[in-house]
């Protein structure tokens, strides 16, 4: 199968904390690490970590950060497509505390791929079994809108508002405020709408909710989940599963990621997959 990610990079620098800081407060870090990662970028390296050829179209600065970020995903097994974009690389700062939970500071701008830049291959899109929308401009939005199965992120509905596409499905937390999805908000409305809910599970509309898959080990780092759900719900769609074995399937993800260290240090592969 060859599935594809629509979205943004941002460079990661990890600090974890016993907790992070409140207003004039200094934390030290009790360890410390770097990798590029963001919603686009973890989905990508996900859905390869599945065995499938991920196709990645996103956007990179022409410097340092930029082309370390391009070496390291490849490394990871994504087919990085990535347009020039002219500002530095975006950068973010995440705190990890004792909980797992993380912290995030963005530096700079969104680099956003942009349909309509030539130099990509946005034909791709169409051969693709899958698509996962994370971020861009309308024209990628169109782009994506090619592929049989568009999956897209509920932090982009001022792009899709405008792009005015249908989305098949649409995911993100009803623990982030910048992610809540009401009825009405997209025309015309997508056909399902995931939401998740931490240990709680989540909500399928329509459907019902669902359940957290268990967790492989203990809590480590919660960034990333969502977007490991969110490739693994597109990943079982791809395969053609129904909804609430796609659903489960990105739960899986979820929980795997949150026993790891950063973005991918304990992503679920498709030997998991397979031993489940």
């Amino acid at each position: 199968m060859q599935l594809a990610v629509v979205g943004h990079v941002e460079w990661v620098e990890f600090a974890r904390v016993e907790r992070a800081p409140a207003t004039g407060e200094i934390v030290h870090a009790l360890e410390t690490w770097e990798e590029p990662a963001g919603g686009g970028a973890v989905a990508a390296v996900q859905l390869a970590n599945l065995g499938v050829s991920c196709l990645f179209f996103t956007a990179l600065a022409d410097d340092e950060l930029g082309r370390r970020a391009r070496e390291e995903l490849e490394a990871h097994g994504v087919t990085v497509h990535a347009g020039h974009a002219p500002a530095p690389q975006r950068r973010a700062l995440t705190h990890i505390d004792e909980d797992g939970e993380r912290t995030i500071t963005v530096l700079g701008d969104k680099l956003l791929p942009s349909g309509e830049d030539g130099s990509l291959p946005w034909e791709e899109l169409r051969r693709c079994n899958a698509v996962y929308f994370v971020s861009g401009d309308v024209s990628a939005a169109n782009a994506a809108r090619h592929c049989s199965v568009l999956v897209a992120t509920s932090r982009e509905l001022a792009t899709l508002r405008r792009a005015d596409v249908q989305v098949d499905v649409l995911v993100g937390s009803g623990e982030d405020a910048a992610e809540r999805f009401e009825a009405g908000e997209l025309d015309p409305s997508p056909q399902l709408v995931v939401t998740t809910a931490g240990p709680l599970g989540g909500w399928i509309r329509p459907g019902g909710p669902f359940r957290a898959a268990p967790l492989p080990g203990p809590v480590s780092d919660a960034y990333g989940c969502g977007d490991c759900f969110a490739a693994g719900l597109t990943y079982g769609l791809a395969l053609g599963r129904p909804v609430d074995e796609a659903v489960a399937l990105g739960a899986l993800c979820g929980a795997a990621v949150l026993t790891g260290r950063g973005a991918y240090g304990h992503q679920l592969t498709a030997d998991d997959v397979h031993a489940g």
